[in-house]
């Protein structure tokens, strides 16, 4: 991870947890969305890459157990300390690339369950990268990434959501390195109506909370806020949050 990523996610380890504890529907209705599409049985073998502070894994570990935790990955070491202390869960500080080459030890050859959520942007070889961790996959094993799509609609600046385009990959792209490493694989869409107080919003967006504000330097964001200030007037903001669901399937 290069050093402006690790500085944005070291900040971010401060407040990211508290971003949720007054509106906990949406972590609730993505944990759901997690569990229901990976269809994890009891002793399934987990992989979280990205996992940040485990805040949607809390579903999944009903089917952990210490012999068999959920592995939650993730390359800052400031994000994993706020990992629950659960034996049920194995934090791993690694990134994607470390466990496609073997640089890390796991307790696992192989996964029944791989899930990625909003973090294939940040993979230096997309490609290699997707294909190596399908090939870590058992026979009837499932791989889910989840992803904004590169067209959002979250109330930011213009610059922010243009750089943000052209940063995330298109699912068709994350699919197609998926079934070039034999999995069968679906694209599928679905959205959380998100309402947030604009004054906390302003906040958010001032803290960088999106990795894609940390591409702007201090002016640039300021007017970045001024921006937002004078196209989104009202005390709360609504707008939609939509998830690509790109979900792969190694046949048993």
């Amino acid at each position: 991870m290069d050093q402006r990523l690790e500085s944005h996610y070291a900040k971010l380890a401060e407040i990211y947890n508290a971003l949720w504890e007054n509106r906990p529907e949406y972590p609730d209705w993505m944990a759901e969305e997690i569990r229901a599409r990976l269809d994890v049985k009891e002793g399934n073998r987990i992989a979280d890459i990205g996992v940040g502070t485990g805040l949607f894994l809390r579903r999944l570990l009903p089917y952990a157990t210490p012999s068999t935790p959920v592995l939650g990955i993730d390359p800052s070491a400031p994000l994993l300390d706020l990992f629950p202390d659960d034996p049920r869960l194995h934090p791993v500080q690694a990134t994607a690339e470390d466990v496609v080459a073997r640089r890390v030890e796991l307790p696992y050859a192989s996964f029944d369950s791989i899930v990625i959520k909003e973090a294939v942007h940040h993979f230096s070889d997309l490609d290699n990268t997707l294909a190596g961790l399908s090939h870590l996959l058992a026979p009837g094993g499932r791989f889910l990434i989840i992803a904004l799509p590169p067209k959002i609609g979250y109330p930011l600046f213009q610059a922010a959501l243009d750089r943000f385009a052209v940063e995330q990959p298109e699912p068709e792209r994350i699919a197609a390195a998926m079934r070039g490493a034999g999995l069968e694989t679906t694209i599928d869409y679905d959205e959380f109506q998100a309402t947030i107080e604009r004054e906390t919003w302003l906040r958010l967006v001032a803290d960088r909370w999106m990795s894609v504000l940390s591409n702007f330097s201090d002016d640039e964001l300021a007017r970045g806020l001024e921006e937002i200030r004078e196209t989104h007037t009202t005390p709360h903001l609504d707008f939609p949050d939509r998830f690509t669901f790109i979900l792969g399937h190694r046949p048993a």
